[in-house]
């Protein structure tokens, strides 16, 4: 028996993959991370086709969230995925009640602690209605941006950071600045449609969902102004950047990131080589060989497209019901103020200056990553300023991210989420809390 010999791809440098290399990769990054002037507010282009698109017309925007509410309500019943699990019998029903939510919103209907401005309408307005057209929009573009060279170009650069640091392929550095530039629905999208691919293993996917996923630039800004923290701006944004992934470089050496599964989804994945010399020549060979791999642009864009309607059906109405109950929950009850004290010795060692304000803040972000911020609008500027890089630095909370990455196709537990959640707000909390007492007082 003869032994037949690898052939290696063939790398097609052609006018043709050139172009698309070079002119969608740069629509996608002028989509996504260049920032732009626009009536006043500067922001990334889909933040302002997606505002564009909201104003124009209100009342189209309302009826489509709410249709998108419905068909998440109906979907895991259609594709009969509702019973396969206890986690999926819960989210169901909480779909549901989330559709409930926001017909009972739209057409005015329900009980008057519904309709305070900081209940329903703030979760209706500032989340599902947004999200409901940044995950489409944003998919579509995303096709540019990831299918044509740009993720494994990029990739054979950052090896040398994004490995020894997070242990995660050098693509992910994509990842990472599309959830800070875009949003974390963009970023998780990204995420599953790489690992999907076979590009990332299980573990791999894990953390980028969870230690690069956090919220856009663009909410930081809401966070800045809500706690008066625009004057310092700069210094906020900078910190808030560089302990959210301090904090993700030490979660990754933890349980129980540090013990997932290192498989990729379907047992055979496309490992990343490891480049350590030629890296241009490398990075340009890898690019090509996508740009001509890659079907036809209306074929990639109607498959993101796809994607990202059935992302946004599967999170929307979660968002709804989870958001509402935590608002409901930190509003009328005491749990928050209870689970404040499992980080108040922390806090008061620590020598926060509202220690116990800021151990409730802690504990509420898991809820919703907003809330934070709210109670601490009146607080001494320390206090504002550890709050507002916790609300980024945590990632993780119920009332959007966790329903988006329970709606992608990686596996990873609601108990482990809850752990990881856990484990960066120590972390963060025992790296600002020093920071602001030396640099910000």
């Amino acid at each position: 028996m003869t032994e037949t010999k690898k052939v290696a791809p063939k790398i097609v440098t052609t006018g043709t993959n050139i172009l698309k290399f070079f002119i969608y990769s740069f629509i996608g990054i002028i989509v996504f991370f260049i920032p732009i002037n626009w009536n006043g507010k500067s922001s990334i282009i889909l933040d302002h086709i997606v505002s564009g698109i909201s104003q124009f017309a209100p009342q189209m925007v309302t009826m489509y969230a709410l249709v998108i509410l419905m068909l998440g309500a109906i979907y895991p019943i259609i594709n009969q995925t509702w019973n396969e699990s206890a986690a999926n019998i819960i989210f169901s029903f909480l779909k549901i009640l989330g559709a409930i939510f926001g017909l009972m919103i739209v057409f005015n209907v329900g009980p008057a602690w519904l309709f305070d401005p900081s209940m329903g309408p703030f979760l209706f307005d500032k989340l599902i209605k947004p999200v409901s057209l940044l995950i489409p929009i944003g998919a579509v573009f995303l096709a540019l941006l990831v299918s044509y060279g740009l993720l494994e170009f990029v990739g054979v650069f950052m090896q040398p950071v994004m490995r020894p640091i997070f242990r995660t392929p050098g693509r992910s550095a994509i990842d990472a600045v599309a959830s800070f530039v875009g949003s974390y629905s963009i970023g998780l999208l990204v995420t599953n449609r790489i690992f999907n691919e076979g590009k990332y293993t299980i573990r791999e996917a894990t953390i980028i969902a969870t230690g690069f996923s956090t919220v856009s630039v663009t909410f930081m800004v809401v966070i800045a102004n809500t706690l008066n923290l625009m004057p310092m701006w700069n210094l906020y944004f900078w910190t808030a950047f560089i302990v959210t992934f301090i904090v993700t470089a030490i979660t990754v050496r933890l349980r129980p990131l540090r013990t997932i599964s290192d498989e990729y989804k379907n047992g055979e994945g496309q490992p990343e080589e490891i480049i350590k010399r030629n890296r241009i020549k490398t990075a340009w060979n890898e690019a090509m060989k996508t740009a001509d791999q890659t079907p036809s642009l209306p074929i990639n864009i109607w498959a993101n497209l796809k994607d990202g309607l059935i992302m946004t059906m599967n999170i929307l109405a979660t968002i709804m019901s989870i958001g509402l109950i935590g608002l409901v929950l930190a509003t009328y009850t005491p749990l928050f103020d209870y689970m404040g004290y499992i980080f108040y010795p922390l806090t008061y060692v620590l020598r926060a200056p509202e220690p116990l304000l800021t151990a409730k803040a802690a504990a509420i972000s898991i809820s919703e990553i907003f809330l934070p911020s709210l109670l601490v609008t009146d607080a001494v500027l320390a206090t504002r300023f550890i709050v507002g890089v916790l609300s980024v630095s945590s990632i993780l909370f119920f009332s959007a991210i966790i329903p988006t990455i329970l709606a992608t196709d990686i596996p990873i537990s609601i108990r482990n989420i809850i752990i990881i959640w856990f484990q960066r707000v120590i972390l963060t909390l025992i790296i600002i809390i020093p920071f602001t007492l030396l640099f910000v007082i």
